[in-house]
C-alpha cells in the first residue's frame, strides 16, 4: 500500500476524486460574500477559519495545485515562489493572504518545509472549500484560482485557471487590494 510520501501517491484516491474535467464555473459573482470555511493552518496544525478576517482586514485567497509534496504544477510552482515573494507587499497593504492546497496536512508541511512558505498555508486534502468556491479540476487536481475580498468578506476580484493565464500574478492581485474603496457599505 502506498504512503502519502511514496511516489506512487500521485495515482491515488485523491487523483481519481479530481480526474475528471470539471471547468471553473462562475456561480460566484463579485459582490457576494465569500463561503466561510475553516481548514487547519499547516503552520501550527491549528484551525483558521475566514471569517475572522471579516471586519478586520481584505484578504487574498489563492487557491494552488499541487499534487503531491514532491510533484507540482509546473503552472503552479512559479506562481507560489512569485506570492511568497509578494508576500510581504499584500501585508503592507493591509491583507492577508491565505494559500489554499489539497494536499494532506503531512505532504502540505514538507511543501511549507521545502518552499519556505511564511503565509498561512491551509490543508483542504477532500477538497471542500475548492468546491465550494468552484475552482474546477482535472487530471487529478482541483484547479487554482485566486480571490481577492473586502473587508467584509465579499468578492471584489476574481481569477479563474485558463490555459492562457493559469493564475492571477502578484502585481495584479496588489492592484484589486488597491483599488478597494476605502469606506464601504456594509
Amino acid at each position: 500500500m502506498a504512503t502519502a510520501t511514496s511516489p506512487s501517491s500521485l495515482i491515488g484516491w485523491r487523483f481519481w476524486q479530481n480526474f475528471l474535467p470539471i471547468p471553473p464555473l462562475s456561480q460566484l459573482q463579485l459582490g457576494d460574500r465569500a463561503p466561510d470555511f475553516c481548514l487547519t493552518r499547516v503552520q501550527n496544525q491549528q484551525p483558521q477559519r475566514l471569517s475572522q478576517y471579516w471586519g478586520d482586514r481584505p484578504v487574498v485567497l489563492a487557491f494552488t495545485r499541487i499534487f503531491t509534496e514532491r510533484h507540482y504544477c509546473p503552472l503552479c510552482f512559479p506562481h507560489l515562489v512569485a506570492l511568497q515573494t509578494a508576500y510581504p507587499l499584500i501585508q503592507a497593504a493591509g491583507a492577508e493572504l491565505l494559500l489554499v492546497t489539497s494536499t494532506d496536512l503531512s505532504q502540505s508541511q514538507i511543501v511549507v518545509e521545502e518552499l519556505g512558505l511564511t503565509m498561512p498555508f491551509l490543508a483542504d486534502p477532500y477538497c471542500q472549500v475548492f468546491q465550494q468556491y468552484h475552482t474546477g479540476q482535472a487530471l487529478g487536481a482541483p484547479l487554482p484560482a485566486q480571490f481577492v475580498l473586502d473587508r467584509y468578506g465579499r468578492i471584489r476580484f476574481w481569477h479563474r485557471f485558463s490555459f492562457l493565464q493559469p493564475n492571477a500574478e502578484p502585481n495584479r492581485l496588489l492592484y484589486a487590494l488597491s483599488s478597494l474603496p476605502l469606506k464601504e457599505n456594509i
